[in-house]
């Protein structure tokens, strides 16, 4: 079957030292041979060519090497050709555009996994773990995403949905052959089975918050009153010099935000503007913008300068943390403590100077996160959740069916229906708008 031929730039905007330009289509690879000044009718597949690509007047663009994948052993089970030059924009954007000139036309956005998906190389499932991979920020989130990419995911979802068809046959077998009677360890026995799934999709849907903090990272709020040492926290849990540090009071007058690993985990943390009052008009957009991080933060590491005594700012972050799921640090305690430590209920004293209490604020971070295992079933997203959520409704539909006895026939339109919901996890029965809206989060040239 013909198809398109499209092309993108496949490596990341800036200058690199090489750049990758990805064709996929039919005619991808007579395309590239109207551009490279080598002929690539015969070319091999899997060898890398040298040559030279070059522009409408035979003038030289760049050197380059190409890489030849004919269907279907390719990614997207195309024709696929890359070209990697230099990694200048001027020179990606120039080939790019003679690969336009020659037929191709710009790919949309995650257009290749999207050929791959349709093509039959990747489920659903699989597909979307390709952007996990990309984005992973942590070497735990980096497994996670290449067990689904190698169909971990699918393949227990595809255990379910078997379990699931087989009570289904049973179910159908018995209707078919009505003057069979249905005693009462038959019930039983599907209703186990029925049992059995709905647990393990529970399974899935018990580790939906640690599969989105994994892939999207745990949105933490450090607040304090000004020189608590909050800058000095976000630069030593980013490992690099993040934030001013100063003596001077409201030198974060803004909101930085860093991805950070804690032990796997990744946490999106944001250092806010000391809380305070204050006439400066700029400082006092920091310090709201503090206050309203501060309330939708999932977890919030309330900082304490423990060499000062307690005062009315640190009151204040005290009522905004109340009923929050919060870490308090009682900061700087390599020095003489004087703040009255009594007034908090938990605590944990912290030098990031000497690496004092260090481990025990990391402990407390994986407690607050909760256990995260890369081996772990997860649920990747609220459209995941939900279907998966409906699934398990529609089994215990069936369950409560099969107690009442009213009629065995009417389990398996329960069971279809959990069926179809499983199955547009793994992508066999799913919409063209739901694959559009997926792929449209992807970026341009993956």
């Amino acid at each position: 079957m013909k198809t398109e031929t499209i092309s993108a730039i496949s490596t990341a905007l800036g200058t690199a030292g090489v750049g990758i330009i990805r064709m996929s289509g039919s005619d991808a690879i007579s395309i590239a041979d109207k551009i490279f000044d080598r002929p690539l009718a015969d070319a091999p597949d899997r060898q890398i060519i040298f040559g030279h690509v070059t522009n409408s007047a035979g003038e030289i663009i760049d050197e380059v090497l190409i890489l030849i994948m004919r269907a279907p052993k390719s990614y997207t089970r195309e024709n696929v050709v890359e070209i990697q030059c230099h990694g200048g924009s001027e020179v990606l954007r120039e080939i790019l555009s003679r690969t336009f000139e020659a037929g191709a036309r710009p790919a949309e956005r995650g257009e290749f996994t999207k050929r791959a998906f349709l093509n039959g190389r990747l489920d659903l499932s699989q597909a979307q773990a390709v952007l996990d991979v990309i984005q992973a920020k942590t070497s735990t989130a980096l497994t996670v995403a290449q067990n689904q990419l190698a169909g971990k995911t699918s393949a227990k979802i595809r255990a379910i949905r078997t379990e699931i068809l087989d009570v289904l046959a049973h179910i159908e077998a018995l209707i078919d052959f009505p003057e069979d009677d249905i005693d009462a360890v038959a019930l039983d026995d599907i209703d186990k089975k029925i049992a059995a799934q709905i647990d393990a999709i529970k399974i899935f849907l018990a580790n939906q918050r640690s599969g989105r903090i994994l892939r999207e990272g745990l949105e933490t709020a450090i607040i304090g009153k000004p020189n608590v040492g909050k800058s000095s926290l976000l630069n030593f849990l980013a490992e690099t010099d993040r934030a001013i540090v100063t003596d001077i009071p409201g030198t974060t007058r803004d909101s930085i935000e860093e991805f950070v690993n804690i032990r796997g985990v990744p946490l999106k943390i944001i250092d806010t503007a000391g809380i305070r009052n204050s006439d400066n008009p700029v400082e006092k957009i920091g310090i709201e913008r503090a206050r309203d991080c501060a309330s939708r933060a999932e977890l919030i590491l309330a900082l304490f300068d423990s060499s000062r005594e307690i005062s009315a700012e640190d009151l204040e972050i005290l009522n905004l943390i109340d009923g929050r799921s919060a870490i308090i640090l009682l900061t700087k305690a390599d020095l003489p403590r004087a703040i009255d430590a009594a007034r908090f209920e938990n605590f944990i004293a912290i030098s990031v100077k000497t690496g004092a209490g260090v481990e025990d604020f990391l402990d407390a971070i994986s407690e607050k996160v909760g256990a995260v295992n890369a081996e772990m079933n997860f649920v990747r997203d609220e459209r995941e959740a939900d279907l998966l959520r409906r699934a398990v409704e529609n089994l215990q539909e069936a369950r409560a069916t099969l107690k009442k006895n009213i009629g065995i026939d009417f389990i398996s339109i329960d069971l279809r229906a959990a069926l179809e919901l499983l199955s547009e996890i793994t992508g066999e029965s799913v919409t063209d708008d739901v694959i559009n809206e997926i792929f449209s989060k992807f970026c341009i040239g993956k």
